[in-house]
């Protein structure tokens, strides 16, 4: 095949008489092909004439298959065999630099690092290669995938709208979902998060990047499996939350976050059996933020596993200074902890060395945050009950599948989402629902809390039905932990009280 260009290179060689480099390859026999650079130059009689040429030929074949490897291993993902963050962004910049038009997709697959550490790496890499294969064989010519690392991918769609490149990302999205993974034994199924940006002539690579990239944390904090298209409220947002974060940091360097304690409280009586402990951030600055505000921002960070041990090591340190044994405490745990392998540990061995009785001590993890991390939070709430700790699963009824995710985790006790608290004073779907809560809790011999309780019609209402027991404003509203522990016995109206009276009534 490469017979003309040799021929080529000596004619033009004899006719300018200049000399001549070049690279071809030869068929040394069937099944032997080879590589060769060639040089030559040509010899000329007295009168300048081209009389013969003289050169020198190398077998380059090795260089060549050498050269080519570290190529591919610039290029190429070596687990997925697509082209690697370096290729795609290259093929990304040189679309952007011919004037081109079209979309990047950013895929990440969701809770990806539970398949590698409860079954291996081995098996996270076979589900990522069989993913990658996936994907490749739902996309037209053209359109090239890749691997950016981790569990990571993008697409590059030339030509293609942000509103055509959604519809791809959600095919891509649901055929993912509807794919049964079966590696070691166990049939896994796997979500994907998309982010998606549209990009033209005159942009930059790295600024299509960052707008997919921010694209995909939106789909992220919206519950994940989700496609969003950028635009740039993103940005604001992102900033908004790089801000919030840098207080917080700042926040926990300098003892500018503090705990307010919300009673819970006995219904018929209106004894105190306990206190959730609530965040505060007290830095001072403005504007003055929530923990709705500030909440989001740490559980997209590492700062929440910081956040949440300080609440811990505060909450723990209180009991100790306060040894009344009718004095509970329940903290929160964010999904971001329950992930924290060393977090269970770090209770346990807390525990030990400051003598509180573990049933003095209770953990809150929202339905959300257990549904999300199940294996994390089953494996969380049977350390903790097993040292005599309580666990209640928070905003109980908020999220699919309530009832089904309960057989798996060993908590103590519900709280019923306040969604089920507000209007059953006032309709009878809300009492239905509630009723069925507690017949539940029964069965499984769970305390229950009714949260948001904020009128004496729903405590009338709630009695009826069999709640026993309440959190919300009319009940008593947070206040500074250090406030409550300092306020003698008889201010507090009998504070504490005996937390069997927190547990329902087993008559039916």
């Amino acid at each position: 095949d490469d017979r003309a260009v040799v021929e080529h290179a000596v004619a033009t060689s004899l006719e300018t008489g200049e000399s001549f480099t070049c690279t071809h390859r030869m068929l040394v026999s069937p099944h032997n092909e080879r590589v060769f650079e060639c040089f030559g130059e040509p010899i000329c009689d007295d009168n300048g004439a081209p009389i013969r040429m003289m050169g020198t030929c190398h077998d380059v074949t090795q260089d060549r298959r050498l050269a080519d490897e570290l190529r591919q291993l610039a290029d190429e993902d070596p687990l997925t065999g697509l082209p690697n963050r370096r290729a795609l962004t290259r093929e990304l910049e040189r679309h952007l630099a011919t004037g081109g038009s079209g979309s990047l997709l950013l895929l990440d697959l969701d809770n990806f690092k539970d398949v590698n550490d409860l079954r291996g790496h081995a098996v996270g890499d076979r589900v990522m290669r069989t993913m990658a294969a996936a994907l490749r064989e739902r996309l037209e010519p053209g359109q090239l995938l890749g691997r950016l690392g981790g569990d990571e991918f993008a697409v590059v769609l030339p030509g293609c709208s942000e509103r055509d490149a959604a519809d791809i990302a959600a095919q891509l999205r649901d055929a993912v979902a509807s794919m049964p993974l079966v590696a070691g034994g166990t049939t896994t199924r796997m979500t994907v998060s998309t982010g998606v940006a549209g990009f033209s002539s005159g942009a930059g690579w790295e600024a299509v990047l960052a707008n997919a990239d921010l694209a995909l944390y939106a789909s992220k904090a919206a519950g994940r499996n989700r496609v969003t298209v950028y635009d740039p409220g993103h940005y604001a947002d992102t900033a908004k939350r790089v801000s919030v974060q840098d207080r917080l940091g700042r926040a926990l360097d300098h003892g500018d976050l503090a705990l307010h304690a919300m009673p819970i409280v006995a219904l018929q009586t209106g004894r105190i059996l306990g206190y959730e402990l609530l965040l505060r951030l007290e830095d001072g600055q403005q504007p003055a933020l929530g923990p709705a505000d500030f909440l989001p921002a740490a559980e997209r960070s590492d700062l929440v596993l910081q956040i949440d041990r300080w609440v811990f090591d505060t909450a723990v340190d209180a009991l100790v200074a306060h040894p009344d044994p009718n004095l509970r405490l329940d903290v929160n745990v964010s999904g971001r902890t329950l992930e924290d392998e060393d977090f269970a540990a770090f209770v346990l061995d807390r525990l030990a060395s400051s003598g509180v009785a573990p049933g003095r001590l209770g953990f809150e993890i929202t339905e959300t945050a257990a549904v999300t991390n199940l294996d994390a939070a089953r494996s969380f709430a049977t350390q903790v009950r097993a040292t005599g700790c309580r666990i209640a699963l928070d905003d109980f009824g908020a999220g699919f599948g309530s009832f089904v995710h309960l057989k798996h985790l060993p908590v103590t006790g519900l709280k019923i989402d306040g969604e089920f608290v507000r209007g059953i004073d006032s309709g009878t779907r809300d009492a239905v629902l509630v009723s069925g809560i507690l017949e539940i809790a029964r069965g499984f011999d769970l305390s229950v809390v009714a949260e948001w309780v904020e009128r004496p019609a729903q405590v009338e209402t709630l009695s009826k039905l069999g709640v026993s027991v309440g959190q919300g404003f009319h009940l008593g509203r947070p206040q500074p932990l250090r406030t409550v522990l300092a306020a003698p016995a008889k201010e507090a109206g009998c504070r504490f009280a005996i937390p069997e009276e927190a547990r329902l009534s087993q008559s039916p």
